[in-house]
């Protein structure tokens, strides 16, 4: 009988994330705890970072390490230092996690692409199968953030390459990063699986908080990363637009998260005029992210168009969503791709015509509950994260075979 229980246990995996730790990272949260679900046994390796710091824990049966890491890249010598910080750390916690745990699959989640080269020895020497799992495409990441293609790009570009050759299955956000793994990472079919990052989030527990709009009769939100390819910028000057020129004193705006610009973006704040109109609480709690989405009258997306941002499902789309909020974005791919009829689009990065669809949704209380109820419809029975814990599955099936 100890033989076939033993028989029947799934193998230890190792989950490698440098850019952010978890439980905040929630896709790679959520998959851990599907895997966990399922049987495996899961090692997460990740950064001390964003007031997760404890060095070793387990949380809900889940074992992580952290490692130190330099600050958030803000430029190239930022990047360097970071990624540098980041490849030591996880090499020496691998080392300890493969001690103890003897794991059989190690999953690396860009970006960046270099966590392969943590990967390649237990690849190489004991067999351990590799799963890459592309949160975002890093060589149209790194053109986004520089706005040019050279030598450091071709870099990027073959660290991708090797990546996939690395990798004996590859888990995509969406089509489009399918699509990629298939034709520039030269991946068979079969072995690109779409796991989606769809929200599992308590959306009936949280109440709404009508102090957050401070008055006004509108809270325009929004929530995540602050890079300089994340928008934030156009949507300060289109709150500045809102209330210098369209003379909308009835809007109040929270923008919540952090990230290397977030500095930048309170001065631009204060510069034009708006500490009254723009709320900016940094890093916050689940509980309080959670009464901000469900306040809030519209949820804005203002990642620019450009050749990155078209490939990305965004984390806020979705969340907008599942809590039934319509919203904001600019025309990209993807972004349609999730949100379908639950979003109005605008088609130029621009800061006026951000401001003017937000004046028009604002305006129209029957659209709003129409977007919001067809979001909300769309997780449930489209994005949910159940199909995607499925086609999770069948990846690490692949992986294993």
């Amino acid at each position: 009988m100890g033989e076939e229980a033993k028989s029947l246990t799934k193998p230890a995996v190792l989950i490698l994330v440098e850019n952010l730790p978890v439980p905040l990272d929630r896709r790679v949260w959520q998959e851990a705890g599907a895997l966990r679900d399922a049987g495996y046994e899961v090692v997460v390796i990740c950064p001390q970072m964003r007031g997760h710091t404890e060095p070793e824990e387990c949380l809900d049966g889940i074992q992580i390490y952290r490692h130190w890491i330099s600050e958030e890249a803000g430029g190239f010598w930022g990047f360097f230092r970071e990624y540098t910080s980041a490849l030591w750390g996880e090499m020496r916690l691998a080392w300890r996690a493969w001690r103890r745990h003897q794991f059989k699959v190690i999953h690396v989640c860009n970006p960046p692409d270099l966590l392969f080269l943590t990967a390649l020895p237990y690849r190489l020497f004991f067999g351990v199968r590799v799963i890459y799992d592309v949160h975002d495409l890093w060589p149209e990441m790194f053109e986004a953030k520089f706005g040019r293609r050279g030598l450091l790009y071709w870099i990027v570009r073959l660290t991708e390459r090797l990546t996939h050759a690395c990798a004996r299955v590859v888990l995509a956000t969406n089509e489009s990063v399918r699509e990629v793994a298939i034709r520039r990472g030269r991946k068979s079919a079969d072995r690109v699986f779409v796991v989606r990052t769809a929200p599992t989030l308590p959306v009936h527990e949280a109440k709404p908080d009508p102090a957050l709009k401070k008055g006004r009769r509108f809270l325009a939100g929004y929530v995540g990363v602050m890079g300089n390819t994340d928008g934030v910028d156009l949507l300060i000057d289109a709150a500045a637009h809102l209330v210098h020129q369209m003379g909308r004193q009835d809007v109040q705006f929270l923008l919540m998260g952090t990230g290397p610009e977030h500095e930048r973006l309170l001065a631009q704040r204060d510069r034009l005029g708006l500490r009254d109109f723009i709320d900016f609480p940094g890093r916050c709690s689940n509980e309080f992210l959670f009464t901000a989405l469900r306040t809030m009258d519209v949820g804005v997306s203002c990642d620019p168009i450009n050749g990155y941002n078209n490939h990305c499902t965004m984390n806020k789309v979705l969340e907008y969503m599942a809590f039934g909020k319509p919203q904001l974005l600019f025309d990209l791919k993807e972004g349609r791709a999730s949100a379908g009829d639950a979003a109005v689009y605008v088609p130029e990065n621009s800061a006026a015509s951000l401001a003017e669809a937000l004046v028009r949704v604002l305006d129209d209380p029957a659209a709003r509950e129409r977007m919001g109820r067809l979001g909300a419809e769309r997780i449930r029975t489209q994005l949910n994260w159940e199909r995607s814990v499925e086609q999770l599955l069948k990846a690490y099936e692949t992986a294993l075979r």
